[in-house]
């Protein structure tokens, strides 16, 4: 496996990118949204926690001349859940879990089909004992109306408290202007 999958992550073909524009080339890399790129030379990785800042990245990719579906099959990029895999079709990229050595932990990662890259990309400053990897808890849209109220918005991130345990969660949020 090659680039890390983490919570809901924007894989992207680099052969793709390579067919754009210089000058849309050179548009992508300015509005990277935030520091969870990574890439292994195949595929780049940019990761989110809200559906709803991979929607507004998805909408720039488009705009750049990147395909997001083709006969119902994700053509230049995916969008991978941490839990799921791939949430479309999608030929080009295997998707699961690597062992990260003797630990007894595991990330979730994907490569490019037949890739012979077996080391797992990760951002910078990446470290799993600080990682989604180790401390996360999924919440789909159902739950956290029942589950979560929301409290504030602190930064970079929106503050919920869990009606149940009574601690606060917190959501990144990606703040993108295409």
């Amino acid at each position: 496996m090659a680039v890390l999958a983490e919570a809901l992550s924007v894989v992207i073909k680099v052969e793709s990118l390579l067919n754009l524009s210089t000058e849309n080339q050179v548009k992508f890399t300015q509005n990277i949204p935030n520091k969870t790129f990574c890439g292994d030379g195949e595929l780049i990785r940019i990761g989110f926690m809200s559906p709803s800042d991979v929607q507004s990245y998805a909408d720039s990719l488009k705009s750049l001349g990147l395909v997001f579906m083709e006969n119902n099959t994700a053509k230049d990029f995916v969008v991978v859940d941490q839990f799921r895999g791939p949430t479309t079709d999608c030929s080009w990229i295997d998707f699961g879990e690597i062992e990260l050595g003797d630990t007894g932990n595991s990330i979730k990662s994907c490569r490019l089909k037949d890739s012979s890259i077996t080391q797992v990309s990760c951002p910078t400053g990446w470290s799993f004992e600080n990682s989604l990897s180790k401390k996360t808890e999924y919440f789909d849209k159902e739950k956290i109306s029942t589950k979560l109220k929301f409290l504030r918005k602190e930064g970079d991130q929106d503050v919920y408290l869990d009606k149940e345990t009574g601690k606060e969660v917190f959501v990144g949020r990606t703040e993108f202007e295409g």
